[in-house]
């Protein structure tokens, strides 16, 4: 421990120097990592407990998983696990652990830390526990479901029909996928809180990194873990700053001063992107910006208004005008990386084509409407672009605006027209992902409360539809069940659906020219690979 808090007082050290003001270039040293981020939501750094991706990118440095995504094709890669074989009636998992592989502690890690780690994040029933539980796991079978049939192969047994590969691609996330050192968090263990605790600011992985000291809002330390199962990675420490003005990331890109910049807005991107010693990268992320209709207004019910309304977004120049760094052009409902994902359709502004299905919808003059839009720049813009091309085919619809709390609330309680949102899941490179937020809605009563459903905030229920859903997760051949997929996209591009996204969400980050292995999607990042080019 002496040497972790040695550590930490060094790095406080480092980050109270002084920004660089001269105009001469700085650099930060070559084995040690800055980036800057915002750290608002970091509200704790227990796995069990973690939300937001800004806590998953700290995490993925230091807890292992049984499995990784690949940031370039989103396809399953072993981690800890060497292989695995899914049983034939695809109810169990077997996983087969790596031998050589020891906790940041010395501990040795072996599959009963693989079940115990899922079994606490199940039964402490907090944030984690959401990507069990939302795929029919229950806390009082905890022990039915992950078994440690021996130090190196971990069982995971289904609790119901499910697709194996969605299961093993949720434990590749930070949270449900974390695996800890059970002995060291036992020892830290305070009146039966499995170390929760302990776990808010300290750390019992076995990841590249060790976590070294957390202050909420100024920065996070994370040092090299010397025990590290892989290669030694080149940076022997990671600062990563607070610093959520994005006029001072650039400003500290431009002077050497941090490696790696997150949360920089548009102009200060597109002003970096001229920097020869600036490298801007803009990735694939889950979700989309979307145009949603409310189908308890009967206006919006008829098909042939929803068919007019895709229409009457201007794709190209949204895109191209307001969401680069923040979105590209995007039509359909699973996102880009998913499997079985089909190509775009084509259908773009055509407000003649829109005026003529308007009429045949009972419309043609038009109507009066509201759109409900957080205060947000590209949400915003977007909905003032959709607002113009809305009333060119005269449906004049005013913006209501509000903070995520109201806009969305108005969307969980079903009392919306029209909503210029973001959203739809897609964090999974799998279409269950983004249908289940998007399509699926077990019950349409306003009673059922299903907020988290995205159908039914809606108002939208196709039983065809729920029924294909369901029956697609299941299908055991992959070649089938692409082909299923497919069919569903071609039957909800035939029911138009509820929610139209018009692009797809990317995330951007801003970095050194000579820092290299860097990974800008946070959901899959990793510092490990990084090197600096000097």
């Amino acid at each position: 421990m002496k040497h972790l808090l040695a550590s930490a007082a060094l790095g406080a050290l480092v980050l109270a120097t002084p920004m660089a003001t001269t105009d001469a270039w700085a650099e930060t040293p070559d084995d040690q990592l800055v980036i800057a981020m915002t750290l608002n939501n970091v509200l704790t750094l227990d796995p069990a407990a973690i939300t937001g991706g800004e806590t998953v990118q700290i995490l993925n440095n230091v807890y292992d998983a049984l499995a990784e995504l690949n940031p370039e094709t989103k396809e399953l890669e072993p981690r800890i696990a060497e292989s695995w074989e899914i049983a034939e009636d695809g109810m169990s998992v077997t996983f087969n652990l790596r031998d050589d592989v020891t906790f940041a502690s010395g501990n040795p890690l072996t599959a009963e830390d693989v079940a115990w780690s899922m079994k606490r994040a199940l039964e402490l029933n907090l944030a984690s526990a959401s990507g069990f539980k939302s795929r029919g796991f229950e806390s009082d079978k905890a022990d039915e479901y992950f078994v440690a049939q021996d130090d190196h192969t971990f069982v995971l047994n289904l609790p119901q029909q499910d697709d194996p590969k969605l299961l093993i691609m949720t434990l590749t996330q930070a949270g449900a996928g974390s695996i800890l050192d059970k002995e060291l968090v036992l020892e830290n263990e305070q009146d039966g809180d499995m170390g929760q605790a302990w776990l808010t600011n300290n750390s019992a992985g076995s990841g590249a990194y060790v976590l070294t000291d957390w202050r909420s809002n100024e920065h996070v330390i994370l040092t090299r873990n010397e025990n590290f199962w892989g290669d030694a990675p080149e940076m022997r420490r990671v600062l990563m700053r607070h610093m959520p003005e994005s006029q001072s990331q650039r400003l500290a890109l431009e002077q050497g001063d941090i490696d790696i910049g997150y949360s920089l807005s548009k102009p200060d991107l597109t002003a970096l992107q001229d920097n020869p010693d600036v490298t801007v990268e803009t990735v694939p992320s889950a979700g989309f910006y979307y145009l949603a209709v409310s189908m308890k207004d009967e206006r919006f019910a008829n098909r042939k208004v929803r068919e007019a309304l895709r229409y009457l977004i201007d794709y190209d120049g949204i895109n191209t005008a307001i969401m680069p760094f923040f979105g590209v052009e995007y039509k359909r409902n699973i996102n880009s990386h998913a499997f079985g994902v089909l190509p775009q359709p084509d259908y773009e502004l055509d407000v003649e084509k829109a005026k003529a299905l308007l009429a045949e919808a009972g419309y043609p003059d038009g109507f009066d409407t509201t759109i409900r839009v957080i205060s947000t720049q590209q949400f915003l813009d977007s909905a003032t672009a959709i607002q113009g091309t809305l009333a060119q085919a005269g449906i004049d619809a005013e913006i209501i605006t509000g903070d995520g709390g109201q806009i969305y609330g108005a969307m969980r309680e079903r009392d919306f027209e029209l909503l210029v949102g973001r959203g739809g899941g897609g964090r999974l490179p799998h279409p269950d992902s983004n249908l289940r937020a998007l399509a699926y809605n077990p019950d349409n009563s306003q009673d059922a409360g299903l907020t988290n459903f995205q159908g039914w905030r809606t108002s939208f229920y196709d039983e065809e539809l729920n029924t294909m859903i369901e029956n697609a997760l299941i299908e055991g051949d992959t070649g089938e069940q692409i082909q299923m997929y497919h069919d569903i996209q071609r039957y909800m591009d035939e029911l138009v659906m509820s929610i139209q996204p018009f692009s797809e969400r990317v995330v951007t980050a801003a970095y050194q020219d000579d820092v290299d292995g860097v990974i800008v999607d946070v959901w899959t990042s990793r510092v490990e690979d990084v090197v600096k080019d000097r």
